[in-house]
């Protein structure tokens, strides 16, 4: 009865803080899922704690209060509406009555899951819990994780999970960009190691999102970020493979899926380009093809997709050095403007991005590389080749052999461009197949 009792007074102090918005909000990892959740939180009337380990971004965030996001085509600066601190001192995790876990979740060097921040995260605040915390992972991980890997890793023998403090899972569905769908509108997967658990849950993000979705453990939250992106990477690697196919047979395959498309049910429209880029789609499958193997399975599907989508570069680079053999160049020596660094269209995000992978396979086959890019003023390749950005204006098109459509921003005028381009390689279907000057790719 006593600890019924503890349980039931430790989650309704924490709904009450939540509810009349004095609850201190504290997110680990202010990047690209971070800051926009700790914004949202601070709208809504929370105070803020962001946690990070680089000690200049943190620096940054003190000073103005604020960061650049991209909306559609426009980057606009945010600012908290209420107190805000960022710090590296995790003691301050003592404050807060919410913990989020934002932190990345990359692959390792043979492509096996590295949840080592999650679990640096978690001994980090271990010594700070307390009783009515509730502390929520989002990072996006193979199922099991939550429970099994960060649980034990902030587990104390004074503190009862789902009675004196709750571990929940919501994954992250942030899609930087997308002027649509906020953190707000895009409905809430909640989740928890306890009932208790998944009421803290609900309890925190119930405010802060127009609709929740709850789900009977984290394991099935965990498995649904992962079906969600490995739905895109695979369904993306199919229709590239048909782009490759449709290539070879001379069929627009843009065409085909505007076709395609026109049927209300039982089709969803993908389109190709030169891969797959961004944390989730080329990282995340691998999560649970790596999983599978503790279960003696061979995920043959998603490894397809994979191996289809690295190949993309190679295909785009393939083309346009047929294209400029139509030409009588060859790509060694040849002047090439790559438009686009930023793994999808309006904004600065360059992780695993395919444009990177298109660039060094130039750099390697001795093409003058040079790129455009308003939102990435600046790059460094794995190879070591260090960029800056140039204006892709009438001048600049005008001078290089060929240009690489290879991320399709806004910013970008393309009819100057067909107008002023000798030759164009065109990997995200802006122009018609018919055009003489552009090679689809």
């Amino acid at each position: 009865m006593a600890a019924d009792t503890a349980h039931s007074d430790a989650l309704a102090s924490l709904r009450a803080r939540l509810a009349d918005r004095s609850a201190v909000i504290g997110v680990i990892g202010l990047g690209y899922v971070g800051l926009p959740l700790a914004l949202r939180f601070s709208q809504i009337g929370h105070p803020i704690v962001g946690f990070d380990v680089d000690p200049a971004k943190i620096a940054r965030l003190n000073a103005d209060r604020g960061f650049p996001r991209y909306v559609g085509n426009r980057r606009e600066e945010v600012r908290f509406a209420g107190p805000f601190e960022a710090t590296t001192d995790f003691a301050r995790a003592a404050d807060c009555d919410a913990l989020i876990i934002c932190v990345p979740t990359p692959l390792g060097r043979f492509h096996d899951p590295d949840i080592g921040y999650i679990l640096d995260a978690a001994r980090a605040i271990r010594p700070y819990l307390r009783s009515g915390q509730v502390v929520a992972l989002e990072s996006t991980t193979y199922p099991g994780t939550t429970e099994d890997d960060m649980l034990p890793a902030m587990a104390r023998e004074d503190l009862v999970v789902g009675q004196d403090f709750f571990v929940v899972y919501s994954p992250e569905r942030e899609d930087p960009g997308n002027a649509s769908f906020g953190i707000r509108e895009i409905p809430k997967v909640v989740s928890g190691v306890t009932d208790a658990c998944l009421a803290a849950a609900e309890a925190l993000y119930g405010s802060a999102v127009d609709q929740l979705v709850p789900v009977s453990s984290t394991r099935v939250a965990e498995m649904t970020k992962l079906l969600e992106n490995i739905h895109r990477a695979v369904n993306i690697g199919l229709v590239n493979e048909m782009k490759t196919l449709a290539d070879r047979m001379g069929i627009d395959i843009f065409e085909v899926i505007r076709a395609a498309a026109t049927k209300p049910f039982g089709f969803t429209a993908f389109y190709p380009g030169p891969g797959v880029g961004g944390h989730c789609i080329p990282v995340d499958p691998f999560y649970l093809t790596w999983k599978a193997r503790e279960y003696g399975l061979h995920t043959r599907f998603i490894e397809l997709a994979g191996e289809i989508n690295r190949y993309m570069p190679d295909f785009i680079v393939e083309k346009l050095m047929d294209a400029l053999n139509g030409h009588r160049k060859a790509l060694n020596g040849a002047k090439v403007l790559v438009l686009g660094a930023a793994f999808k269209k309006n904004i600065d995000d360059i992780r695993e991005s395919p444009s990177l992978m298109v660039m060094e396979r130039i750099v390697a086959r001795g093409g003058e590389l040079s790129y455009a890019d308003p939102f990435v003023p600046q790059l460094v390749l794995e190879s070591g080749h260090a960029f800056a950005a140039v204006e892709a204006d009438a001048e600049t098109i005008a001078s290089q052999d060929a240009v690489v459509i290879a991320t399709d921003h806004d910013a970008f005028d393309y009819a100057m461009i067909l107008d002023k381009a000798k030759l164009v390689i065109d990997t995200r279907g802006r122009y018609p197949a018919s055009e003489p000057k552009v090679t689809r790719a």
